[in-house]
């Protein structure tokens, strides 16, 4: 049984099991989740930090001190779209190698995450950094404790704000060339409004493939690090889109 098949499944109703030892089970499994992820962050935080603050900056960055300009250099672009690479190889690992492959690939992919983020050390003051990241972790903490608890089912939720997150995608990319100050900032409302619902959306699935993956040790381990995975890639993008919107320029 592969990754996308365990994806497809819904969550199953659970027969010659305590309730007590289900949650047990369920507490387990999220507590592994939100322990990669936030390995994960503090991995990307380190090499974010370690590029801004070192040489390295000069083998991504071409930076004019005199004219206050910061430009990537070849290298800084390709380190700039290698995480979008890396998710697409995630999936392809995930679904054919072991775990600690995946496991690999999950490390991987955060410290290119850093090098791609090192930038925002200077395009922003650490002190509002910090209240930005502070922010983030509140609303993040929240929002995935409504999707643990909720009994709602959010999955048409998702489709909608997947969808959303596709034309947030475009619409970015079309900016890129007409560098529209409205259109900026409006993105940017928008972006935390989307990641915020899939903090909740990403966070209840998990709960569902949990179910799912119940008897096979190696396909819950893969699925605990792809459910990392996915609520990295919400923090850091609610936390990109409120320092757009907060974050106080040097």
């Amino acid at each position: 049984m592969n990754m996308n098949e365990l994806q497809r499944k819904p969550s199953v109703e659970i027969v010659g099991h305590s309730a007590a030892n289900v949650d047990q089970g369920l507490r387990s499994y999220m507590i592994k989740v939100f322990n990669y992820m936030g390995a994960g962050l503090i991995l990307t935080a380190a090499v974010a930090w370690l590029v801004a603050n070192t040489g390295l900056i000069t083998l991504f960055y071409n930076i004019d001190t005199q004219n206050s300009s910061v430009t990537m250099s070849g290298l800084g672009w390709l380190v700039a779209f290698a995480p979008l690479i890396m998710i697409f190889a995630f999936s392809y690992v995930a679904n054919n190698k072991s775990l600690g492959a995946v496991q690999l690939m999950f490390w991987a992919f955060s410290a290119v995450m850093g090098a791609s983020l090192a930038s925002i050390f200077l395009l922003y003051t650490a002190a509002s950094m910090t209240r930005v990241f502070l922010i983030t972790a509140a609303t993040f903490g929240a929002m995935s404790l409504y999707g643990y608890t909720t009994k709602r089912d959010l999955t048409k939720l998702g489709s909608f704000l997947f969808m959303g997150l596709i034309g947030l995608i475009i619409a970015s990319i079309v900016n890129i060339f007409m560098q529209s100050p409205a259109i900026y900032w409006a993105l940017s409302y928008i972006g935390v409004a989307i990641f915020v619902g899939l903090t909740a959306y990403d966070t209840q699935r998990m709960k569902d493939l949990y179910y799912s993956t119940r008897g096979s040790d190696e396909a819950a381990g893969k699925m605990a690090v792809s459910g990392a995975l996915s609520l990295y890639l919400d923090f850091i993008n609610l936390f990109m889109y409120l320092l757009r919107i907060m974050g106080d320029r040097r």
